[in-house]
Formats: C-alpha cells, structure tokens, sequence
C-alpha cells in the first residue's frame, strides 16, 4: 500500500514539475540587444546628380510603460520603424518573473489594473511576436510586414500555459 502512494506522489510530483517549472522562480535570464540596425534602401540621385538624402534613422511609432499583473513587471515597449521600414517591437529595461511558456503579444485588449486585466488579452485579436528572450533586461521582437499595427493597442508578456498576463502596456 505504501508503494503504491510513494509511485503516485512521485508521479504528481513529476507532472507538477513540468507543468509549473518552479525552478524559473530563482532563475533570471536577462538579455542585453542593441536596438537592430537596418540599412536604409538605396535612392536614386537627386536629378542635380547628387546623392538623394538619405532615409532617417530608427523611428518610435508608439510606446507604453509596462504595469504588474500576474507578477511584479516593470519596463517599457515602444513599436519602432527602422531605416529600411521593418518595424521592431522593443522591450527596455523589462524586469519581470520568469515563468514557463512566457510569450510577446501585440493585442487589441485595453490595459486594466489589477486582478481585471490578468485574462482579457486572448480575449479578441492578437499576434504573437515569440517567446520572451529572457525576464530582464533590453530584447527586440520583429514584427512581421503583414502585420497592421492600427489594429493593435497594448502588448503583453502572456503565459501562454496558464493564460494569465504578468504585465502589460498601453501603446500610444
């Protein structure tokens, strides 16, 4: 009978742990990019015969201080377009819980304080950029061309394994 219980507690402990991964509670992984630099496409000379001027450089189209949800979260987002018109999704100074299964969501759900916005992010439309790089520090996200950033308001760091924000931000 005592064998029995000690396989099944060692059976639930190990599918607890795997589902949970409570080692990520103590483990940070921080991540240190540099915003991407893009070439800016050639133009064709001025009609004068010299060079066109050239693009500019990296532009902030919207940008939002990350709020706790789930966990303590802190950190800001901001949607940049690069020289060669590739847009990036840039997370500075993010400091947050590491958690399994934690993902980069731009989405159309309003940022709410507290226990009300910990759910509402899959709720209506949003699209994934990837799995976070890491809980702390500066990290970049491309965000795909097809992709119509009007229809986009917030981004969350989502845990896609208990479908629950750790924070999010506002874009404006």
């Amino acid at each position: 009978m005592w064998l029995g219980a000690l396989i099944v507690a060692v059976v639930v402990l190990g599918i607890g742990s795997y589902w949970f991964q409570p080692w990520k509670l103590w483990r940070d992984e921080t991540v240190s990019e540099a915003l991407p630099s893009a070439t800016a496409p050639q133009r064709p000379s001025g009609a004068s015969g010299a060079p066109a001027a050239p693009a500019a450089g990296p532009q902030t189209l919207a940008q939002g201080a990350l709020i706790s949800h789930e966990h303590t979260t802190t950190g800001s987002v901001k949607l940049i377009r690069l020289a060669d018109g590739s847009r990036t999704l840039r997370l500075e100074n993010l400091d947050t819980s590491n958690g399994p299964d934690l993902r980069v969501w731009l989405t159309d759900a309003p940022v709410k304080e507290g226990v009300a916005g910990w759910r509402v992010f899959d709720d209506g439309k949003y699209v994934s950029l990837g799995k976070l790089k890491g809980n702390k520090g500066d990290q970049n996200y491309e965000i795909p061309a097809d992709v119509n950033l009007a229809d986009y308001s917030s981004v969350t760091i989502w845990c896609d394994r208990f479908d629950v924000s750790f924070g999010a931000a506002t874009l404006a």
